[in-house]
Parts: structure tokens; C-alpha cells; sequence
């Protein structure tokens, strides 16, 4: 369920201090020294037992100059590294409205569950008898996202959303050319889709086509002369994300999923804003053929940041003989990985996927349960329009429309052009909202000079309230004085950088 509940209210007025009284949420220390010039010599954070055995000296030709280690007490090494993360930014300690790539709160219970010994302990080569357990599990999972999805067999291998789209591309691609149709390799995709979308075809070998989105929609008649002029024949498939980057749900989707049926070519949905439809919709029935979750974003699993990750994907079932092998199966009560399927493209990731993730993504679904799952996604699309309505008469809205009906899901995208008609720049308003303990949102995407926010389910009103605050106080020192936002962020603790010469000339190692 939702961490925290939003409860009907009227607006609350929320003090902003003036900037003497800022809370410096991040630079109120000053900077930590290196662990190295906090050596003590003769410190020491553990001591060992003298030795049971004969001792045996390493040879001299072996050692060579013992390393300089920094000696430290334990309490020192433990504030030393606490000192340093209550220097990082993250969902734990500040709101994150990132917008695009969903921060959401990570509940401990889903920690806790991945630590368990009994999940810990496993080593993926054991004999599948000793994995019933976390087969279970993994078997659980699949079902449950392909509910979900409204889809009939999923792949749990791929490790990040990204790698969900090449993955099920991939899959897309083996099916045409074993129905005597390799010459299906183009993909279409709104001008405002992810990034990755364009990316995966490529590493597919397909050729992508951009589909016109004005006003934030997918353009049909755009989409109709695309396939015509293309040859209907050629066209593999069309990635669209619905609810799409401008915040909107594109309410002719059956229209452009029988457009694109009647093509033969298959629709595929980068569910990267699953977080909106959760229990309302589901992809399969308004048309999906093929679709990847990002369990970070919908599902509550760690962000990925570089590190583990997981990036199921879901699919009809005429595409299910080429999923990645192995796939996890039950039999009366037993649970198996099975790898007898000929038309598979084979492994995209070692053993099953992630599986640490994957128990953090189970733990969150059965916590939820449907009736949660659903509670989720009308929570977020609530937050990101009571911020919206809120945040309208400062910043302009060009998707937000409510006078006329037109809302917007779990995100908003603001283009603050009288703001900006004030001598700032987008990136001063962004840096200014570090100094108020807001980390900036998505900036220039989908369209120039915008922030794009998603406040998520998991955030309180009184929270909500607090960045409108912070973000009426922003307007009004623009309003004020424009070119003191150019010093933000005043009170973090690494101040304005100077972004040209970081890239044209960074500077990776610590001199003195």
C-alpha cells in the first residue's frame, strides 16, 4: 500500500524561511576531510586474536612497500562515512520529484525480505530441487506482472528497462523471421518518447522513424502516411509509452493500436509509466502486444544508478516460444527452470535475471495486492494534479489543461516562460530549488525549457504543500531580482559549478 496517505484538505499555507534561515540541508558541515588526513597512528578499529597457528613469514619479494592505510578507532570510520552520506542527495532524506525516471520510496520491508539468509545463501547453480523456494517466488512474479499487463508470459531476465526493450525487440524480430518476414525493420515511435527507444532499435538492427506528437499526442494522420509511404510490410512495430512524457494518457490508443494491427505489424508499450495505470488498465487490452516494466518506478525496487536492476518483460502468446530461456515453470506443485524451447533467442542475462530485485519487486506486489496496486496509481495521478492545479498561475501548464477536461497522469510538464522572460535560465530556477532541500526534476525534455515533476504516490500532502511553497518563493525572488537565482545553490555544500569547463576539462584527480 501507499507509505503515506494523502487525506482530502484544503491547501495549507506553508513558511518558507528567508535565506538566513534556510535549513541547509546538505552543506551545514564543513567539508569532510579525506579519510587519510584523519590517520591516527596506532589507531585501530578491531583487534584480533593473537594467531593458533605457527607463523609463517610472507616472502620479502612478494610484499614489497606496505600501503599507507589510514589508521582509525571505529567510531571515527563510522562518522566519517556517515559525514559523507548525509552529503548525498537521495529519497530517504529529501523530496525527489524527478519527473521521467520515477524516485520512488523504497519500503524497508523489501529490504528485509532480500535479506533473508534463506534467498542470501542460494548459489543459482544448485540443483533446482534445493531452489524451490525462490522458484516459487520467481514463478509468483511472473504470473503476477503478467496479470498486470493483461499479457500471457513474461521474461524476468532482463536487467533495466532499457534492456527490457532490446530484449523484447529482440523477440519481435525472431517471430517475423519466422513467419518468412525479415523485412519488417522499421520501428515507429512518437518524437517524444524515452530515449531508449530509439536506442534499443538500434542495437536491434532496426531502423526508427519518429511519428509526429503535437500537442503531446501521437499524431494518427502522421502515423497513417508513415506506413503507407514506409510500405506496411516493412513496419515491425510501434513504441509508444501511455501514458506518454508529457504527462498524458492518449485516449485513441485503440485507434492506433488497430492502425497498427492492421499494418501487421505489433504494438509495443514502454511501461516506464506503468506507476499511472496500475489496477485501471491494462496494456494487453487496449492493444499491447509486447511491453517491459521498470521495477524501480512501478514496482518500488532500488534504482538502478549503475547498479542491479530488473526490467521484465511481457508478451502475447504468440511471441512466448522466443523468449530468453531459462523460464521459470511449475508442474503440480513443482517448480522447475525449463530451457526446452528451440525458438528462444537465448540468454540476455546469467542465470534468471536479478534476482535480489525480483524479491523486492514480489515482496511490494503481494504487500499491495490489487486493490493496493490500484490505490497506488490513483494516489500519483492525484498528487501530480493537486501540484498542477496549484502550481498553474506561476508556471505555465501546456499540457495541463483542466478548465477543458484535460488532466494530466503522474506527471506534469511546466514551461515557466514568463519566468524565464525575467532574465533567468531554466537551470537557475532548477539549482535554486537544491538550496529549499528539492532535488531538481527532468529539465528540457519533452520540450525545451521545461521541468517535468512526478511527485510519486508515496509523498505526504504536507509535503506537497512545502514544494508549492518552495516554488512560489523561487517565482517570487525571480520576480524580485532575478540575477541572484545565478548564485544558487547558495547553501549546499559543492556551490555553482562552472559546466562548460567540467566538461571540456574535468577534473578527475584529487590534487592536494
Amino acid at each position: 500500500m501507499p507509505t503515506t496517505m494523502m487525506k482530502p484538505a484544503e491547501p495549507v499555507h506553508v513558511e518558507i524561511p528567508s535565506d538566513a534561515e534556510t535549513p541547509r540541508t546538505r552543506g551545514e558541515r564543513a567539508t569532510e576531510p579525506l579519510v587519510f588526513e584523519k590517520s591516527s597512528p596506532g589507531a585501530h578499529a578491531v583487534t584480533l586474536p593473537a594467531l593458533d597457528v605457527a607463523e609463517t613469514a610472507i616472502p620479502a619479494d612478494l610484499t614489497g612497500e606496505a600501503p599507507a592505510w589510514p589508521e582509525l578507532g571505529m567510531l571515527q570510520v563510522i562518522r566519517h562515512y556517515t559525514h559523507l552520506s548525509q552529503r548525498n542527495f537521495c529519497i530517504d532524506g529529501e523530496f525527489y520529484p524527478l519527473g521521467s525516471c520515477t524516485m520512488k520510496f523504497n519500503p524497508r520491508i523489501n529490504e528485509h525480505a532480500a535479506s533473508l539468509p534463506g534467498f542470501t545463501s542460494l548459489h543459482p547453480l544448485q540443483d533446482d530441487e534445493d531452489l524451490q523456494g525462490a522458484l516459487k517466488l520467481l514463478y509468483e512474479t511472473r504470473r503476477f506482472l503478467e496479470e498486470i499487463a493483461g499479457l500471457d508470459e513474461a521474461s524476468l531476465q532482463p536487467a533495466a528497462g532499457a534492456h527490457g526493450e532490446y530484449t523484447a525487440l529482440k523477440v519481435i524480430r525472431a517471430y517475423f523471421k519466422d513467419h518468412g518476414q525479415p523485412q519488417r525493420n522499421k520501428v515507429l515511435a512518437p518524437e517524444n518518447a524515452h530515449g531508449t527507444n530509439p536506442a534499443s532499435c538500434t542495437m536491434c538492427g532496426a531502423n526508427v522513424i519518429a511519428v509526429k506528437a503535437p500537442g503531446g499526442y501521437t499524431d494518427i494522420d502522421d502515423l497513417k502516411r508513415i506506413i503507407e509511404e514506409e510500405g506496411a510490410d516493412t513496419i515491425m512495430a510501434l513504441m509508444i509509452t501511455n501514458p506518454n512524457t508529457a504527462g498524458l494518457f492518449d485516449r485513441k490508443i485503440d485507434e492506433i493500436s488497430k492502425i497498427v494491427h492492421d499494418a501487421g505489424a505489433l504494438l509495443y508499450l514502454d511501461g516506464a509509466n506503468m506507476n499511472a495505470i496500475l489496477g485501471r488498465t491494462r496494456p494487453g487490452d487496449f492493444g499491447a502486444d509486447a511491453m517491459h516494466y521498470n521495477t524501480h518506478k512501478t514496482f518500488s525496487t532500488p534504482h538502478g544508478c549503475g547498479g542491479p536492476g530488473a526490467g521484465p518483460i511481457v508478451v502475447r502468446d504468440f511471441l512466448a516460444p522466443y523468449l530468453p530461456v531459462p523460464q521459470v515453470v511449475e508442474n503440480n506443485g513443482v517448480f522447475a527452470l525449463e530451457f526446452d524451447h528451440p525458438k528462444s533467442i537465448g540468454k540476455v542475462r546469467s542465470f534468471v535475471g536479478q534476482f535480489g530485485v525480483l524479491v523486492r519487486c514480489w515482496t511490494y506486489l503481494r504487500a499491495c495486492g490489487p486493490d493496493g496496486l490500484r490505490e497506488v496509481a490513483e494516489q500519483a495521478v492525484l498528487s501530480a494534479n493537486y501540484l498542477a492545479a496549484r502550481l498553474q498561475d506561476r508556471y505555465e501548464m501546456p499540457f495541463f489543461h483542466p478548465e477543458s477536461g484535460r488532466f494530466c497522469a503522474h506527471e506534469f510538464v511546466t514551461v515557466p516562460d514568463r519566468l524565464l522572460g525575467k532574465g533567468v535560465q531554466l537551470l537557475d530556477i532548477a539549482k535554486r530549488m537544491i538550496d529549499y532541500g528539492v532535488h531538481p526534476p527532468t529539465m528540457h525534455w519533452p520540450v525545451r525549457n521545461c521541468l517535468m515533476v512526478e511527485p510519486t504516490e508515496t509523498e505526504s500532502l504536507e509535503t506537497l504543500d512545502r514544494f508549492v511553497a518552495v516554488m512560489h518563493r523561487i517565482a517570487d525572488e525571480i520576480e524580485r531580482d532575478a540575477s541572484s537565482l545565478t548564485l544558487a545553490p547558495q547553501n549546499a555544500t559543492v556551490k555553482r559549478l562552472d559546466i562548460v569547463a567540467a566538461d571540456r576539462k574535468p577534473k578527475t584527480v584529487f590534487e592536494g
